[in-house]
């Protein structure tokens, strides 16, 4: 039981004592401008591999558009069929 009482007593003192701790240094609010400036060139980033990839997008299209036409100018003409009466 004293050893109860002693561990509460102990447990307010030290709960005393962080309560009257001073406040955190002004410090802290200093990095949110540089956070933000972060955040910014991360967006750029992100825009400018977007649109990248859309440029590659596009690029595979018209080339595989071309392809496409040079396949159907390759292709020869069917034969004409003769009508069976």
């Amino acid at each position: 039981m004293n050893k109860l009482l002693a561990t509460l007593i102990a447990g307010f003192f030290a709960a005393g004592v962080f309560a009257q701790a001073p406040a955190a240094p002004a410090a802290a609010p200093a990095a949110a401008p540089a956070k933000v400036e972060a955040k910014a060139d991360m967006k750029a980033a992100k825009e400018e591999k977007k649109a990248e990839h859309k440029a590659v997008k596009a690029e595979k299209k018209a080339h595989k558009a071309d392809k496409k036409a040079e396949k159907v100018a390759a292709a020869p003409a069917p034969a004409p069929v003769a009508d069976k009466k």
